[in-house]
């Protein structure tokens, strides 16, 4: 049921977003300890604003309420991935270059299976992080656990 809850919302927010220079980034619908949450994750190039995820939360409560979707209480929340946000692709890499990343191996790079760092290279499959200690590490995506933005 969630699942096809899921699906119809992401349908909806990729059908939207791009109009207002958005895009989807995730989609939850799950229950929390205050009830079930729809939480929908936008983000854009310059960042998210205030006003985007209150656009974004006006259109979607608008859309749900035609749809009848979800049969029972649950709160909607809209927001943007963060500051630390996970970056889930090599590609997703290579639009943080300069910035801070921490990277978690499945593999040791190096003898490190964490590091963090400035994002310096992204190409080829390959990335490079160059550590706050200076070292360079150079690893391929596939060996790459998790990542994600670091401050």
């Amino acid at each position: 049921m969630s699942d096809a809850i899921i699906e119809r919302v992401k349908e909806f927010a990729e059908s939207l977003l791009p109009a207002m220079g958005l895009e989807l980034f995730d989609v939850q619908f799950r229950r929390e300890g205050h009830g079930w949450v729809l939480r929908l994750v936008i983000d854009s190039e310059p960042g998210v604003s205030l006003e985007d995820c209150s656009r974004v939360s006006r259109e979607t409560s608008d859309f749900l309420d035609v749809e009848d979707l979800i049969d029972h209480p649950y709160h909607l929340e809209v927001s943007s991935p963060g500051l630390e946000r996970p970056l889930r692709s090599i590609d997703e890499c290579a639009r943080f270059l300069g910035k801070k990343a921490r990277v978690k191996f499945h593999q040791p790079v190096d003898a490190h299976m964490v590091v963090t760092g400035e994002i310096e290279i992204v190409e080829d499959g390959r990335m490079t992080v160059v550590s706050e200690q200076g070292k360079t590490f150079t690893f391929t995506w596939d060996n790459v656990q998790n990542a994600r933005l670091a401050l």
